[in-house]
Formats: structure tokens, sequence, C-alpha cells
């Protein structure tokens, strides 16, 4: 499906132009686009003089007529969502490129001939955005695959797993530490855009079906990826996310520092390109500095938000049994201790883990499980324990039983324009997402309190 990028970014500057109080400042350049949202207003810029959209990103470089830009669109903050998915499916009866059965589909090959067939087919693309990830069990494994109770009835066989995931953004990627929600892409001290180069030829061989990348087209990809830079912009309420002293917006985004390690909680500094040269001395709660000139603003949706960044930065709660942080007998720290979110979102003003370092938080246990999702039953081949998960995370990579579980954590700017939340989608909002957790850890949130949060959240 064509896709004009002039006409939508003229219709959608216009109608946020006019929703929300603006400044000089904010008026359009050649390297931004500007998507509103329900929250206000996103903008990506870049780095380039201009973006550059015969960048092999929106090229046809498969079989089936995916590119990049199929799963990762500036409007839904380069990643998918599911109400423009189902517009996808409206407009072209289930035939765009997304919807494909090698992995756009519940089960793999599915029957697509009709399209009662293809609405059922691709029901958790429609529903939460989520893409089928095909990985076999590692040799390695200190776990089987026992039994899987699969709404589908895919009848794939138990040395193999579909796991059911979102797409994550293609742009703030200058600052990850960790390529893929499971880390199946980031090789132990190589250069993050070496990863991304990886990344880019395995999506273009599996979910684009076609023949690897040159060097240079992959070179290309990721220089086009790392030049963007998006966030929110436009609040309808609190209008313009750069007034009077605040650094909202991607401009300042793309100025802040960032080196593999820094702010880390634990101080760790890994060996590989990017990695900070010296430590940082541990972790300084205050990861977000966006809003600290709006602790006394006259509009009151610019003092929600100012309140709701302090609570990240400082609300102060029990943080027990997190896989890869504290709770497991290898983890780096012993026991329950109390922090606040920016424990684990310790990256300045972007919010994603400093390192690789995937954490189960507990979102993929049967308690949390949902009828569209499969449920594993994993037996360890040592102990003879049992565990159940909708999603077998990054042990499915290392083999190991303890990773079970585990993911990377997102970076968490322009988080307005592209729920559901959460590697499988299941927090439909910003507010569902913070209820997770004031349930999690037990924090004790107030009505009020969660409405900043969420406040600051949409403003990122």
């Amino acid at each position: 499906m064509k896709w004009t990028f002039a006409g939508v970014c003229s219709l959608v500057v216009l109608t946020a132009l006019a929703a929300v109080r603006h400044t000089a400042a904010d008026e359009p350049q050649r390297n931004q686009l500007l998507f509103a949202n329900g929250a206000g207003v996103q903008q990506t810029i870049t780095t380039a003089d201009s973006f550059d959209f015969d960048n092999p990103f929106f090229q046809d470089l498969g079989t089936n007529g995916r590119t990049c830009f199929t799963c990762h669109r500036p409007d839904q903050a380069w990643t998918v969502t599911p109400e423009r998915i189902r517009e996808r499916f409206l407009i072209t009866g289930g035939l765009d490129p997304i919807f494909r059965n090698n992995d756009g589909s519940n089960c793999e090959n599915a029957d697509v001939s009709t399209l009662r067939k293809r609405r059922a087919a691709f029901s958790l693309l429609l529903a939460k955005g989520l893409i089928r990830i095909g990985i076999d069990v590692p040799a390695n494994a200190e776990f089987t695959i026992e039994d899987v109770d699969d709404p589908y009835n895919c009848g794939a066989p138990t040395t193999k797993a579909s796991l059911y995931r979102r797409p994550l953004p293609s742009t703030n990627l200058g600052f990850l530490s960790t390529v893929m929600w499971d880390g199946r892409e980031t090789v132990k001290g190589q250069a993050i855009v070496d990863d991304l180069a990886t990344q880019a030829n395995d999506a273009t061989t599996g979910h684009a079906q076609g023949a690897p990348l040159s060097l240079t087209q992959a070179r290309d990809i990721v220089k086009f990826e790392t030049g963007l830079f998006t966030a929110q912009t436009f609040d309808y309420g609190a209008g313009s996310l750069r007034g009077n002293g605040a650094l909202g917006g991607p401009a300042a985004l793309s100025t802040q520092p960032f080196c593999i390690g820094i702010n880390d909680p634990l101080n760790l500094l890994p060996v590989m390109p990017g990695a900070c040269p010296t430590s940082s001395g541990g972790l300084n709660p205050n990861v977000f500095t966006i809003f600290n000139a709006w602790d006394l603003a006259l509009l009151p949706q610019r003092r929600s938000i100012a309140r709701g960044e302090a609570l990240f930065n400082t609300r102060s709660f029990a943080i027990d049994n997190v896989g890869g942080l504290n709770g497991g007998a290898d983890d780096p720290i012993k026991g329950s201790f109390n922090g606040t979110c920016t424990i684990c979102h310790d990256t300045p003003n972007s919010g994603n883990h400093s390192i690789s370092m995937p954490l189960n938080i507990g979102l993929t246990g049967a308690d949390r499980r949902t009828p569209d999702l499969p449920l594993y039953t994993l037996r360890n081949k040592t102990t003879q324990e049992s565990v159940t998960t909708t999603d077998i995370g990054r042990a499915m990579v290392s083999g190991k039983w303890s990773d079970i579980g585990k993911f990377k954590g997102p970076i968490l700017r322009g988080l307005a324009a592209r729920a559901p939340y959460f590697h499988n989608g299941s927090a439909a909002t910003l507010e569902e997402a913070v209820d997770f957790y004031d349930t999690r850890f037990h924090i004790g949130l107030t009505t009020q309190e969660k409405k900043d949060l969420v406040a600051f959240l949409n403003a990122l």
C-alpha cells in the first residue's frame, strides 16, 4: 500500500497545531515529522539534513511485499498499533503485506484463503499488534517443553515455541544496550550498531522472506534508524512540552549524552564498543529531568506532569523477586530492597536499562495469562522442577532455566503513540501499565499519583 508522507504530515500538522498551544520554536522544519495522537502531538527528527525515503528501510527487499516500514510506522512511534493495523485490514481485506502467514498469523502457514479465515488467523495481530516469533529450543537448554495449552491448536512440535511479541520501535536506537526483547540479536562484546545490522538482515530474511542484505544495505538501514529521535512535543492540556523551561521533544533528546553503563545502579562497565570509559559512580535516581521547571507552573496540567516525573524518580517501594536482579541465587542483589522506578529505568531522559540485563518482573506467569495466549509447561532437566509461562523469554536464546520469562525494558520516549505496552501488549493503556506496577510491587499509589504518572509518561 503506497503511503504519502507529505499529505499525512500536512493534515496532522494542521490538526495538531489547531488543537494545542505552541511557540515559534515549534514550527515545522525539513528534518521533522509531526503526528497527532490521543495525548497531543509526537515529533520525529533526523540528524540527517532530511528524511531519506529512498533508504533500504523503505524498499521491498523480500519476496512477500514487506519492508521495514511495514511494521515500523512513524505515526505510531516507529512501531505498529492495533488500531492502525485494523484499518489496514479493513482497507485491504487482510491482504496488506503485514498480513502474511509466515509470522503475522497466530499459526505458521495458517489458512488465509478467505476474509473470515484471515480475520481469525491474524487475531492477535489485529487485537494487540503481536507478531509470532518462532524459535527452536536451544540444543543446550536446561529444560524441555513438556506441554503446550495452545488456544489455536497450531500443532507445532514441543522442540519449538511460538512467542507473540510487539515490534519494538526503530527510533531512539542510540540509547540501546540490548537488541530485541529477548536480546537474541545482542552479541556480547559487539557494538550495538553491528547488532542492529544483524537484526536488519534477520528481519529481511525472516519477516520479509528475502535474500540476505548486502553490507551496504544493512549499513544504510542502521544509519537511517540511528539518526531518528522521537518524543512527544505537544500535550493537549499542557501545551508545548518545550515551554517555560521544559526540555520535551526530540531535539533535546538528540543531544542527551549516553554510553553503555551510564548511571547503572550496579556500577557495571561492560567491555564493548560504546561503553562508558569510566564509572558513573552508581545510580543517580533523578533519571528524568525534562520537566523540573514545571514544579510551580501556572497550568495544572504542567504541574501534574512535573509531579509524575518526581514520582517516577523518587517514589520508593520494595523491589522483590525480580529475576535477573534479586530473584535468583545467582542474581547480583540478594533479597528485597527499597528503590524507585529508576532502578531499572536508569538511562538519563530515555528510561531504558543502560546495560544488557534482561529481567523477569512477572508478566508471563499463569496468573496473568489471557485466553488468547498459549501456556507452556517447562520441565527442568536436572531438578525436574516445572514452571508455566506464556513466553519463555531470554531462555529460548541462552537455554538457561534461570532466564525463563526475562525480557529487556524498552526505551520510554514516544509512549503516547504506541499502545499497547509490554512485550505481549498486555497493558492496553498507560493506566493499565501503571496499575500493573502498583499491584506487582505494592507501591500504594493514590488515584492522583496514578494520574500524575500517566500524565508524565504521556509527555515523554
